[in-house]
């Protein structure tokens, strides 16, 4: 495989990420950002943790969707994120308006 073949293949990947993102994001209530991962979910739980001095964050999901294009289900149950750095929660806003897409 060539790095042309390869740079195509991961191109169209993210780009049916990018798709199944746009089909599920208004079935999802809060947007979970952290350093390694984005995450959509109907539940989530922020703890802060500190052990020895240490502060790290302890975020629990449910019901959650993962921005991963190697991963073959980025659909799961539950997840849990143990980190030292920031993590972003947002609620997600639905608007009752849908604005159709040209198809051209």
């Amino acid at each position: 495989m060539s790095t042309e073949d390869l740079e195509q293949y991961e191109s169209r990947l993210e780009l049916d990420l990018y798709r199944e993102y746009k089909d599920v994001v208004s079935i999802f209530t809060y947007a979970v950002e952290t350093e390694r991962r984005f995450y959509l979910c109907n539940a989530v739980d922020l703890k802060v943790r500190t052990e020895g001095g240490d502060v790290y964050y302890e975020v629990s999901m449910g019901d959650a969707w993962v921005w991963d294009m190697y991963r073959p289900a980025r659909f799961v149950k539950s997840a849990k994120v143990l980190t030292f750095r920031d993590v972003s929660i947002e609620e997600i806003a639905h608007s009752d308006l849908q604005v159709p897409e040209n198809e051209d």
